[in-house]
């Protein structure tokens, strides 16, 4: 009998007057016949760190690599109790600056341990933290700050110049601006010339410490944070979640990771490198502080992650697909470089260990030879004691998914969530290889139906059932901030529409497979599903990334590649070009590669003639944020690729023969 992952606890129907049909509603297996109740001592997420302080004060809590004389040096820590003291001041501070209750508290700066600070000294005193974002400009900081009436703002040293830049012109609402270190005079006087009284990290402390207050704890009910959603058009929604939505998601990882024989423990270590402004690693970090574990923030070079993962040697590791495919692509290229002997061995180790996994053995017990001898040096490459490896914020490539499950000598899942789902809504299963290229089992307090899209031509009573992803449960949204109208746009009848497109695939667990907004038809009415394909081009090694364009009123695909520079240097000098990278990207010779190379994928991956890339355009600079072409979590803003390229892609439609629309 296959094994199930989740409950079906009411059937599908067929819509009336118009409707769609929606799907049958699933439950995770844990939550079958109700909800579980939730923990009693854990109501908010103040109780999550609180109740961690008592039982863990020794622990090693937060921790950061000191830069002296320009070298980054080992991790220096805070405990818990450490910590505690100082989110103690820091309220005290706020409170002595005239913040009250559901003020609005706004944290704007890499990741690092004032961060998690100045968050925590929200939850004490039932403020509302509203991160502003780190990676986008004055813009969206100028919006964030006004749109949620944000009065205090705590801010990373090189972020300052960017508050209190002319274009931000709501920074001149704030009463206080706190640096994470210290502030120039020259700051304090810019920032005192428009109304905001400026103060250094430890000054703030002092403030804390001379003026204590007494903690104020929230309700489960009261606002936890506004969290906005970077969006790949439009300004920022500010996403509100309540503090039972974060306390529902860390009961519910508990009941999850019952079910398994590896624990998570007070000894096990996360590096923090993911924006904290995004919902991903916010939540991974209240998960580890409530465990009495350990988190290390990078030092704040991201090319230089690796130094960070060797010194911290971390336990779990988190990321997008773009990372993992980074991993892959490196180890797929040493195994390359290897002698014929060796790299054939190295082939032959791999698909026994498969081969045992599909059984159903365990990674660990799968080939312990083939772990010894090829690929613990995989695991090194990831700081050497990785147990936990997960993918999220987009669908993660089966072919690297298999691989990395295969090689890394450790779990590796899938997970899915919005900021709307307070994170992960449904996670992958460790040791279950029917789970690759999926998202894995819904959560413990969440439910899952599926909705028709009818001009899509999926529906959920179909086979296999596929249709917009609808969720509801204890973690989900309130809302968005002041915009009922969208809100209203997307909880309908209780049921948050994702816009995602998923599956449900036999076993009961979420497969996605599209984007709702981002399937376009192509003039002879075949739909074309862009991420999908972009992911399938994505893992070519000449590939560093891709964007696929076609419209209705085209017949082919084309699309903008950004090369590989080391693997490009390699074509070029086996083909004689001594050129800058830069020129080598405007060759024909090199198009007609990468073109090449993109139909090997598609040959690999089965994909339909539709479904190919007919033409593209080389572009040496990757999609950046500075250029605003993609957002804070390297999602595509496709309607700003179109403008910036649109020059490109009109020239290459041009240089088809024949009929303009079709080949």
């Amino acid at each position: 009998m296959k094994k199930m992952f989740a409950a079906k606890v009411e059937e599908g129907r067929k819509g009336q007057d118009g409707k769609p049909n929606v799907g049958p509603i699933y439950r995770n297996l844990l939550s079958k016949h109700d909800f579980p109740p939730l923990d009693p001592e854990i109501n908010t997420s103040w109780d999550i760190f609180s109740l961690s302080v008592r039982k863990h004060p020794r622990n090693r809590m937060l921790g950061w690599r000191k830069v002296v004389d320009g070298k980054v040096g080992p991790y220096v820590w805070k405990t818990y109790q450490q910590v505690y003291d100082e989110v103690l001041d820091i309220g005290s501070a706020l409170r002595a600056s005239g913040a009250e209750a559901g003020s609005r508290i706004g944290v704007y700066g890499s990741n690092c341990p004032q961060w998690i600070v100045a968050m925590e000294a929200c939850s004490a005193q039932s403020f509302i933290c509203v991160p502003l974002y780190d990676t986008l400009g004055p813009t969206a900081v100028n919006f964030i700050i006004d749109h949620a009436e944000v009065d205090f703002v705590f801010v990373q040293d090189k972020k300052v110049e960017k508050l209190l830049d002319p274009d931000c012109k709501s920074a001149q609402r704030l009463k206080a601006m706190v640096c994470f270190t210290s502030l120039t005079e020259e700051e304090k006087d810019k920032a005192g010339s428009i109304g905001v009284q400026a103060y250094s990290w430890n000054e703030f402390l002092n403030m804390g410490k001379e003026n204590p207050s007494k903690v104020l704890p929230p309700q489960s009910h009261n606002i936890c944070t506004i969290m906005y959603t970077s969006g790949t058009s439009g300004d920022p929604k500010g996403v509100v979640l309540t503090h039972e939505n974060i306390a529902a998601l860390g009961r519910g990882m508990d009941l999850f990771m019952e079910q398994f024989e590896d624990k998570m423990t007070e000894e096990d270590v996360y590096l923090s490198f993911l924006p904290l402004a995004h919902v991903l690693d916010r939540t991974i970090e209240e998960y580890f502080f409530h465990k009495g574990a350990s988190v290390g923030y990078y030092h704040g070079d991201l090319n230089a992650l690796r130094d960070d993962l060797m010194e911290l040697k971390p336990t779990l590791f988190a990321g997008v697909p773009r990372v993992f495919e980074k991993v892959y692509e490196g180890i797929k290229k040493a195994v390359e470089e290897l002698n014929p002997i060796r790299r054939k061995v190295f082939g032959m180790l791999y698909n026994y260990k498969l081969s045992w996994m599909n059984k159903g053995y365990k990674q660990r017990d799968a080939s312990p030879l083939a772990d010894l001898l090829a690929f613990r040096k995989v695991k090194a490459r990831l700081g050497g004691r990785v147990r936990l490896i997960i993918s999220g914020g987009a669908p993660l490539s089966s072919e690297v998914e298999e691989f990395l499950r295969v090689t890394s000598c450790a779990f590796l899942c899938q997970g899915y969530g919005l900021t709307e789902t307070c994170g992960a809504a449904t996670l992958g299963f460790p040791d279950e290889m029917c789970m690759v290229g999926s998202v894995g089992a819904i959560s413990v307090y969440n439910e899952v139906r599926l909705e028709e899209v009818a001009d899509m031509g999926y529906d959920p009573l179909g086979s296999p059932p596929c249709g917009e992803i609808c969720m509801r449960g204890k973690t989900l949204f309130t809302g968005y901030h002041k915009n009922p109208e969208l809100t209203k746009e997307a909880i309908q009848d209780g049921w948050f529409h994702t816009g995602d497109i998923g599956e449900i695939l036999p076993n009961g667990v979420v497969k996605i497979i599209d984007r709702k907004k981002n399937l376009i038809k192509l003039s002879q009415g075949e739909y074309i599903a862009l991420e999908h394909l972009e992911n399938v081009y994505g893992i070519t090694p000449i590939v560093e990334d891709i964007w696929v364009y076609g419209n209705s009123f085209k017949s082919v695909l084309v699309a903008v590649v950004v090369p590989n520079e080391e693997v490009t240097k390699k074509w070029a000098y086996s083909n004689g070009h001594m050129l800058p990278f830069s020129e080598l990207c405007s060759l024909d010779q090199l198009k007609k590669y990468v073109l090449s190379e993109l139909n090997s994928a598609a040959d690999r991956n089965k994909l339909k003639g539709f479904e190919r890339v007919k033409g593209l355009t080389l572009d040496p600079l990757p999609f950046d944020m500075e250029r605003n072409l993609v957002t804070a979590t390297l999602k595509k803003r496709r309607t700003n690729l179109l403008k910036y390229y649109q020059a490109e892609i009109d020239e290459l439609y041009q240089s088809f023969t024949g009929d303009k629309n079709k080949i």
